[in-house]
Order: structure tokens, then sequence, then C-alpha cells
């Protein structure tokens, strides 16, 4: 990974990071020198990753949250406020893909909810508790992990296959426009970005990258310039078709 510059003092919120690509982005963002904040929805298995972490000597911190609710987002944000007085990197990675064998005729209105509801309401109800944060020191930097698959530019791929997680990405993809357009008149920079296929629950064994490879990406645009991109969508520092 290309050498960043040191961001000590800094502090970064980890959705969904007990495994994965979550847990790699908390471990290259405390290389980094963030001070971060591993957050899961399994109270032990989020713990025990922190432990991992802390065992590499890094700065990690642990939260209990459930994307899905609002109880949980609004413990999380009285703590962040409370501990460190200020969030400058928020990475909205918490996301499921359920039943992507079947089309967009064939998906119960049930899992569009369900899916929606971790995919893109997850990241809405968390930008809305952090970016006031942000505002108040003119800093932040919002990164959604989103997918190529999200993108309407192409949507026609995949014969309408995992058409519930496609919806949420494209979802969420929207949600990091009209979030970078509220927020151009601060230092705060949300963008979108596709880690790729990677090896991980979700991505699964065939998958040809590795979580750090994933979280490259991640990585960059937590810690863009002020000259830095906003709202914009991208892959290994790439653009990408909206």
């Amino acid at each position: 990974m290309p050498r960043i510059k040191d961001q000590t003092g800094r502090i970064a919120l980890v959705t969904g990071a007990n495994r994965g690509l979550g847990f790699e982005a908390c471990r290259q963002l405390a290389r980094c020198g963030f001070h971060v904040i591993l957050t899961s929805r399994d109270r032990r298995q989020g713990k025990e990753a922190v432990d991992t972490l802390r065992a590499e000597g890094l700065g990690v911190a642990y939260h209990q949250l459930d994307v899905t609710r609002l109880d949980h987002i609004e413990k999380l944000r009285k703590f962040v406020a409370s501990e460190y007085g200020r969030l400058d990197v928020l990475v909205n990675n918490a996301g499921i893909s359920l039943l992507p064998e079947m089309d967009v005729i064939e998906v119960p209105i049930e899992t569009f909810a369900e899916t929606l509801a971790v995919n893109f309401y997850g990241p809405l109800h968390m930008t809305r508790a952090f970016i006031p944060m942000m505002k108040e020191r003119n800093y932040g930097r919002v990164v959604n992990v989103s997918s190529t698959g999200g993108s309407l530019a192409l949507m026609i791929t995949l014969r309408g296959g995992m058409a519930a997680y496609r919806v949420s990405k494209a979802a969420l993809n929207a949600l990091t426009r009209l979030t970078a357009g509220a927020v151009r008149d601060y230092d705060i920079k949300v963008n979108s970005m596709c880690p790729g296929h990677i090896k991980t629950g979700m991505g699964g064994e065939k998958a040809t990258r590795t979580p750090a490879q994933g979280v490259e990406t991640i990585i960059w645009l937590a810690t863009l310039p002020p000259s830095g991109p906003n709202g914009k969508f991208f892959k290994d520092r790439k653009r990408l078709p909206w």
C-alpha cells in the first residue's frame, strides 16, 4: 500500500468490522495512525477482533452496533461525542447479500426490505448521525462501501441476479451523491468505492482478491487531502460510472 501521511490524532469508525473487509480496514487505518472504533452487531465477535488488533499493537476500541437499530446508532453517537469529541472518518462497510441466485421478479419483497435496511438505511442513519459532528470541525471523510453491481451503467449484467443487493447499492450510490452535495461547502469528502470480489464470508473462496487489496481504496479515500474528489465512485482509485 502506498505511503499515507501520518493520521495520528484522527478518529475513524468502521461498521461491520469484526471480520473480512471491515476488519482489514480497521487494521490498515490503525497502521496509518488513526484511533479506530471497530463496530459489529455481535459483541463477542467484535471484541475478539479488537483483541486481535490490539495484540498487533494497534489503537482500536470497540462499540456494539446494529446499523438497523436507531437506538444503537444514537448510543454510538453519544459515545463518540463524549469519548473523543469528534469523528474524522466514517466507513459505511456493513452489508448483506440475500438470495443472490434470484432475479428481480422472484425475490420476495421482504428480502428487498431487509437488504435495504442494512445496505442503504444503515449508512443513511449513520451519515445523518455523524455529518453534523464533522461540520462542527469542518473536516470529515465518509467512505461508502458499494459495488459495481450498483452501477446503473452496468446494471444489464448478471441477467437480473443479486437483485436486492444491487438495488441497495444503487441507492447507496445515490446517497453518496446527495450527501456530497450537501457538504460541498465544508472540507468533507463523501465517496463510494467498490472493493472488488474479495475473499470474505460474503465473497466466498472463489474470490480473486484479498481483503488487503480491497481496502486500499478505502484508505485512500479516508485520507484524501482538501483537493481530493467528492461525490465520486471508485475501484482501485479509478473512477467508475454511476
